[in-house]
């Protein structure tokens, strides 16, 4: 178990990471959102002893991280780093080593992992010789194969297109149901919402989301309502409390000032029964996120 308590990390004047704290279990994802220079990769540098925090303490099951626990981690770095005139196998199986595996361990291991992760292009292939995704593949498999027991993701969605994020996004899944723990980031909050079981937003190095992304779903209230029924949008836009109301063929979706106008609604559109659609729920991560990256105060 990963446990982040009350770091503080400043440049000068700056203050990167506000006492930021979380907690991070066996077999859980946790996501970390914020817009660019919140403070994700400075947090993920302290855990990885790259900086010293100011104050506050990082614990991997409940002692500091050692030297050695270091070899139970995985990280990629937002920055892709592999070496381009190696071939796939020797890139793989030299970042392994350093993990303390066994290269014959590793070697057998490879072709398992390039197809685990699709990747176009055999073990002999040198690593410029392939696409920019699946050089990122590669990398992730060196970040990956020795198993670790705490894996931290900067950006691993960067980049690849739809497919190749579906398939990442199966190799995260597969670690997290073998007992990692897991903390990425991400600007998709479609992956965020799809995977993460717990989320951290930050906001100038400052805390302003923690927790389940259901739960922090429904703290905004259930304002969004999809309807398909007999009422034009006229008749919606007239119930006071609809802020918005936005037309998708015969669906309206409404933004709602208080989760009660939606009974309201309901009512008169089920007033004579049977209607094809009418889903209230609350607003989605990316709105949530636009919502407080944008608001002037946490």
């Amino acid at each position: 178990m990963l446990e982040v308590e009350h770091l503080v990390k400043t440049f000068g004047s700056m203050t990167a990471v506000d006492h930021e704290s979380f907690t991070i279990k066996p077999g859980e994802i946790m996501g970390l959102i914020g817009q660019n220079g919140a403070g994700k990769t400075t947090t993920f540098r302290m855990i990885l002893n790259f900086l010293t925090p100011d104050s506050g303490a990082i614990r991997w099951n409940g002692h500091p991280l050692t030297a050695k626990d270091y070899d139970v981690i995985g990280y990629l770095p937002e920055e892709r780093g592999l070496y381009p005139k190696m071939k796939v196998a020797d890139q793989i199986t030299y970042f392994a080593r350093l993990r303390g595996m066994k290269a014959a361990d590793v070697k057998a291991q490879i072709p398992e992992w390039l197809d685990r992760f699709q990747v176009k292009g055999k073990p002999t292939d040198k690593v410029k010789d392939l696409s920019k995704g699946n050089q990122q593949k590669v990398q992730l498999i060196a970040t990956l194969i020795h198993m670790p027991k705490l894996v931290i993701l900067d950006e691993p969605f960067s980049g690849l297109d739809p497919v190749n994020a579906s398939v990442l996004q199966s190799g995260i899944e597969m670690l997290r149901d073998s007992g990692s723990a897991i903390i990425y980031s991400s600007h998709d909050m479609g992956n965020v919402e799809a995977i993460s079981d717990h989320l951290v937003m930050l906001k100038n190095g400052q805390m302003v989301l923690n927790g389940t992304v259901d739960a922090i779903r429904e703290s905004f209230g259930r304002t969004k309502l999809y309807i398909e029924s007999g009422l034009s949008a006229e008749q919606l836009r007239e119930f006071d409390g609809v802020e918005k109301l936005v037309a998708h063929g015969n669906e309206f979706e409404l933004t709602l000032a208080d989760p009660e106008v939606g009974q309201r609604i309901f009512a008169q559109a089920t007033a004579n029964g049977y209607i094809p659609e009418f889903r209230q729920q609350p607003p989605t991560l990316d709105e949530i996120f636009r919502t407080k990256a944008g608001a002037a105060h946490a």
